[in-house]
């Protein structure tokens, strides 16, 4: 071993120091740090440490460090395939170390060559060459350091044999140190793209979401076009449908899905007979009936979606009373759908507050009183769910507040 070059435990412990002192290190640095201890160690003027990347035949060598004493420019990292046609490929390939003294004067019978372009392009005299595989788990090479031109203060300008023994034990430290930093590296960046992956879903899933309640929000205002008067209706309902499942103890998804699905409640006056709908003064008993498919129509417009399947629910039942009598089925009691029952509280409500050809607008309180006693259109035992209505007796405030925040401006309470 040559002078101060130290013995081989001392090697293996200068190594360790400083890989270790710096768990975390990025591969960059790390490698840095080998490429500059390696050329110390052996004077090399310079050098280059590649790392394996890739499968099979896309293998090829990635230049993560790269130092030269002698050119300014800081050297340009580039990759090189991995065959046995350039040294670092034959190293990587075959595990073995390559001593050159002169890197154009490789006997033609090897089956490696020196390739000239870097001394070409930047007046750089490449001589000796060592290289040598980083050994990683179960000896596998996964990497290759390149040392180039020995600068000694004695004996020949060539690597020699015992710089290859000198390497030799700290090969595996270093080889498995830097595959860790760059399996670490790996699943760094590769949970960074899965960070940045989920973002990008997560904003996709909002848009599409902004894009499914603006299309819920046009149906139901389509749906309203023909009714006269109707302003904010859709809205108010929707809210006074939240608010009532809040109290009634529903989930949250449930909550949420009903402060849009409301809206659409009467979507299904879209198929309806224009001339009907436009009709004035009472309706006879055959566009009474065509009125009465509504809540069916507007079912088969909502049922195909996945994402409406509350909403087709409550277009169909919506009319459906507790005693049964209502329609298109004749539901009673709990067999009616709690959406449905919920829904036919808050549109009666809004219907009782707003302005009709047929109506006034009625006040909070008057609206509260005719659902709680009814009138004589309307009596609440055989209409509506009585928990649900129990609980509006106990907060129907609330629904005061809503209208207010909603209401229309041409409104006028009688």
């Amino acid at each position: 071993m040559c002078a101060g070059w130290g013995s081989a435990v001392g090697l293996v412990g200068q190594f360790l120091e400083f890989i270790e002192s710096a768990p975390n290190q990025s591969l960059r640095s790390l490698s840095d740090r080998v490429l500059r201890k390696c050329r110390d160690l052996t004077g090399a003027e310079a050098g280059t440490v590649f790392m394996l990347r890739g499968q099979g035949r896309h293998r090829n060598l990635e230049a993560v460090s790269a130092q030269n004493d002698v050119i300014r420019a800081k050297p340009k990292l580039f990759s090189v395939p991995v065959s046995q046609a350039s040294i670092v490929g034959y190293v990587a390939a075959t595990g073995e170390t390559l001593l050159l003294e002169d890197a154009y004067a490789i006997p033609v019978e090897r089956p490696y060559s020196f390739n000239p372009a870097f001394d070409q392009r930047t007046g750089f005299r490449t001589r000796s060459i060592m290289a040598f595989a980083l050994k990683g788990f179960r000896d596998r090479p996964i990497g290759v350091v390149q040392l180039i031109n020995r600068r000694p203060v004695e004996g020949p300008p060539a690597f020699l044999p015992e710089h290859e023994q000198m390497i030799a034990p700290v090969n595996h430290i270093v080889g498995r140190a830097l595959e860790r930093a760059a399996t670490l590296e790996r699943l760094t960046e590769r949970n960074r793209a899965l960070t940045r992956e989920r973002r990008r879903v997560a904003e996709l899933q909002a848009e599409t979401e902004r894009a499914f309640m603006v299309s819920v929000n046009l149906l139901a205002r389509a749906a309203e076009v023909h009714d006269e008067d109707t302003g904010n209706h859709i809205l108010r309902v929707n809210e006074y449908s939240h608010a009532l499942a809040t109290w009634a103890g529903c989930s949250r998804a449930f909550c949420a899905e009903i402060r849009f699905s409301a809206a659409l409640h009467d979507v299904g006056k879209m198929s309806v007979d224009q001339a009907v709908l436009h009709k004035k003064g009472r309706l006879d008993d055959r566009e009474l009936a065509e009125m009465r498919r509504h809540p069916v129509y507007g079912h088969d417009i909502l049922v195909a979606s996945d994402r409406l399947k509350m909403a087709a629910e409550i277009a169909l039942y919506h009319h459906e009373q507790w005693a049964g009598t209502g329609y298109p089925r004749g539901l009673k009691g709990e067999e009616i759908p709690l959406a449905a029952r919920i829904v036919a509280i808050a549109d009666c409500y809004d219907a009782l507050r707003s302005a009709r050809p047929y109506k006034p607008s009625f006040s909070h309180e008057k609206a509260v009183d005719i659902l709680l006693n009814g009138d004589d259109r309307l009596d609440p035992r055989v209409h509506f769910d009585p928990r649900l209505l129990s609980l509006f007796a106990g907060r129907h405030a609330e629904f005061d507040a809503i209208w207010e925040r909603l209401k229309d401006q041409e409104s006028v309470t009688a």
